[in-house]
C-alpha cells in the first residue's frame, strides 16, 4: 500500500501545462472591464435622469437715469376690446344709382376726398329748369325798379289828350243839340245821343288820367316788394338744386380709414336703411384709426379701484410685446344691472399702425404714480413674478443653481422690480420646481 501512496502525491515541482495561458488571462480582464464599464454607464444614465430640466431666461438690467423718474404699481387688469372713437356710416343726401366708387375696404382716404358719385342726369335737369324760372323773375324785377319807359309815358299822354278833346268836343255837341231841341228843330232822341256822348267821352278821360298818372309814378312798392320774393324764391331753387347736384359726389366727412364697403356699381342708394337685398341706406363706413380706445366691463366690485382720468398700460394678444400708454377717457352713466359691470373707456394715447378695432386687448391700471429718485448707478431689473419664491430667486452656474435673496418692488407691465439681489445678466430659472434647493444639479431646457 505505500507505494500506491507515494504515487498519490501532489509534486509541486512540476508545472501543469494550459492552466497558466495568457490568452485565457486576457479574456477574463474583458470581460470584467466590460461588465465594470456598463455598470458606470447605466450609474450615469440614471444620474442623469433625475436631474431635473429647468427654464432659463437671462436677466436684463435697464440703465436708470438720474433725476425723478414716475413708478406705479397694477392695481386692476380688465380685458376688453379695441373700438373705434367714432365710426361713421357715410351715407348719400340724395337717391341715385351708383356710377362709380373708388375705394376698397382698407383704404385711407382724406377729408373731402370723393368716394361714391351718383348718376345725375336729372338733377341737373332740375338744376337748369330752376335757373330758367330764376332769370325770367329777375328780368321782370328789373323792369319793376327801372319804372315806366319814356316810350310808355308818352303813350300814356298822347291818349290822355286825346280823350280830353274828345270830351271838349263831345260838351260842345251836346249844348248845340240843347239849342236845337229848344227851338223844335230836332227831336229829343239826338238830345239823350249827345248827353250819353259827353258822358263816355268823360268817363274815358278820368280812366286815362289815372292812367298817365300812375305810368308816371311808376309801379307800386308793394308789386316790386312780392316780385322781389317771386325772385329770392327761385334763387332758393337754385340754390337747393344746386346742393342736390353736388350731392351725388359722397365725400368723405373726415380723414380715416375705410372699415366696410357695402354697394357696388349699378346698385341704387336711398336716403334711408331699406336692406340687404334693396337699396343701400350707406355707402361705406370708415373711422380714424389715430383715435382708438379700449372698451371694458369692470365688475362692480372693482370699479371702486379706478377714477376719472386713471393711467394704465393697454396690451394686445396679437403684439403682447407692444405696449401704448392709456388714460380712462369715458365711464358709463349706469351700471349693467344683467353683467353687474360698468363700462369703462380709456383711450389709447400712442396708436400705431398695429393696432386695429375689435382686437382683444389688456389694461393693466396703474396706481398715482409718485415720483422717485433713481441714480444713473441703480438699474433697473424686472423679472418674472413666478421666478420669485419666498423672496429669493435661484440663478445657474455651470450644472448647479445658487439660491439668492432678492428684495422686490412693485409690479409693473414689465413684471417683478428687483431692487436688490441681482445686478443683470444672471441665467434666472423661471418657474423653479418646489424641491428644488441651493447647489441642485439642473439641465438647460432647450428651446
Amino acid at each position: 500500500m505505500e507505494p500506491e501512496l507515494k504515487s498519490l502525491r501532489i509534486d509541486r515541482n512540476r508545472r501543469t501545462s494550459g492552466a497558466g495561458s495568457p490568452w485565457a488571462t486576457r479574456w477574463i480582464l474583458t470581460g470584467v472591464f466590460l461588465l465594470l464599464l456598463l455598470g458606470a454607464a447605466r450609474f450615469i444614465y440614471a444620474y442623469l435622469n433625475n436631474v431635473p430640466e429647468v427654464q432659463i431666461q437671462r436677466v436684463t438690467a435697464i440703465s436708470g437715469s438720474s433725476g425723478r423718474q414716475e413708478t406705479g404699481d397694477v392695481i386692476l387688469n380688465a380685458t376688453g376690446y379695441i373700438v373705434a372713437a367714432h365710426k361713421i356710416q357715410v351715407a348719400s343726401k340724395v337717391l341715385g344709382r351708383v356710377a362709380w366708387i373708388g375705394v376698397e375696404k382698407g383704404d385711407r382716404v382724406r377729408e373731402g376726398q370723393v368716394i361714391v358719385r351718383l348718376e345725375d342726369d336729372e338733377y341737373r335737369a332740375q338744376l337748369q329748369q330752376a335757373k330758367g324760372q330764376f332769370v325770367s323773375l329777375e328780368a321782370r324785377l328789373a323792369e319793376l325798379q327801372s319804372g315806366s319807359r319814356p316810350e310808355e309815358v308818352e303813350r300814356a299822354r298822347h291818349d290822355f289828350e286825346e280823350a280830353k278833346a274828345n270830351v271838349e268836343n263831345a260838351k260842345i255837341s251836346l249844348e248845340r243839340t240843347q239849342k236845337l231841341l229848344q227851338a223844335a228843330v230836332i227831336a229829343k232822341q239826338a238830345l239823350d245821343d249827345a248827353q250819353s256822348r259827353y258822358d263816355r267821352e268823360s268817363a274815358r278821360l278820368a280812366s286815362l288820367q289815372r292812367t298817365y298818372d300812375l305810368v308816371k309814378i311808376g309801379p307800386r312798392r308793394e308789386q316790386i316788394d312780392s316780385m322781389r320774393g317771386q325772385v329770392d324764391q327761385a334763387r332758393g331753387a337754385v340754390a337747393f338744386y344746386e346742393t342736390q347736384l353736388a350731392n351725388t359726389l359722397i365725400k368723405a366727412p373726415v380723414t380715416g380709414t375705410i372699415l366696410e364697403r357695402v354697394v357696388e356699381k349699378g346698385e341704387f342708394v336711398t336716403t334711408s336703411f331699406v336692406g340687404e337685398r334693396g337699396a343701400k341706406g350707406f355707402v361705406v363706413s370708415l373711422a380714424d384709426l389715430r383715435d382708438l380706445k379700449v372698451e371694458l366691463d369692470i365688475n362692480q366690485n372693482d370699479f371702486a379701484k379706478l377714477g376719472p382720468r386713471q393711467k394704465g398700460v393697454v396690451t394686445t394678444d396679437a403684439y403682447p410685446d407692444r405696449k401704448y400708454d392709456g388714460v380712462i377717457d369715458e365711464i358709463s352713466p349706469e351700471a349693467n344691472r344683467q353683467k353687474a359691470t360698468v363700462q369703462v373707456k380709456v383711450k389709447v394715447l400712442n396708436p400705431d399702425d398695429y393696432l386695429r378695432p375689435e382686437m382683444n386687448a389688456n389694461v393693466a391700471f396703474m396706481t398715482e404714480r409718485k415720483d422717485t429718485v433713481i441714480s444713473r448707478a441703480q438699474p433697473l431689473i424686472f423679472v418674472p413674478a413666478s421666478a420669485v419664491r419666498n423672496n429669493s430667486v435661484f440663478v445657474l452656474a455651470g450644472d448647479k443653481v445658487i439660491r439668492r435673496e432678492v428684495k422686490t418692488g412693485g409690479v409693473s407691465p414689465q413684471g417683478l422690480r428687483v431692487e436688490q439681489g441681482l445686478a443683470g445678466g444672471e441665467d434666472l430659472i423661471v418657474n423653479p420646481p418646489e424641491s428644488l434647493k441651493d447647489g441642485d444639479r439642473v439641465r438647460r431646457k432647450e428651446g
